[in-house]
């Protein structure tokens, strides 16, 4: 477990447990993801049940670490982990906040 915990933050928001198992989770799957696609290839139409069966034992037999599903989009800003806009890395109110600054340019607040 220890290989999964990074060193070196290159972190540039509010640190907090999440935040730093996040990171910890993007740097393995970063590290992981070319042997991760070996097996999950699609297999060819002649492959045995076998074959498949072998290749489904590498993936789980994997570290949870490496999967996709266990990245989740944070706050740049905050750290949040809920009502992150996926265009701006950022928390409704962090971007709300932000863009009344005038410090997302493009942004402007509508009124009609």
């Amino acid at each position: 477990m220890s290989m999964f915990r990074s060193k070196k933050f290159d972190l540039g928001c509010f640190t907090n447990v999440k935040v730093i198992r996040d990171h910890s989770k993007r740097k393995a799957f970063e590290a992981a993801e070319p042997e991760r696609q070996v097996p999950s290839s699609p297999p060819a139409k002649d492959a045995t049940t076998r074959t498949r069966a072998v290749a489904q034992l590498q993936l789980t037999q994997m570290h949870c670490y490496t999967r996709p599903t266990q990245i989740r989009n944070r706050c740049i800003m905050g750290g949040k982990g809920r009502g992150v806009l996926r265009d701006f890395k950022m928390s409704r109110f962090n971007f709300r906040m932000q863009a009344v600054l005038g410090n997302i340019p493009g942004v402007k607040k509508a009124s009609w």
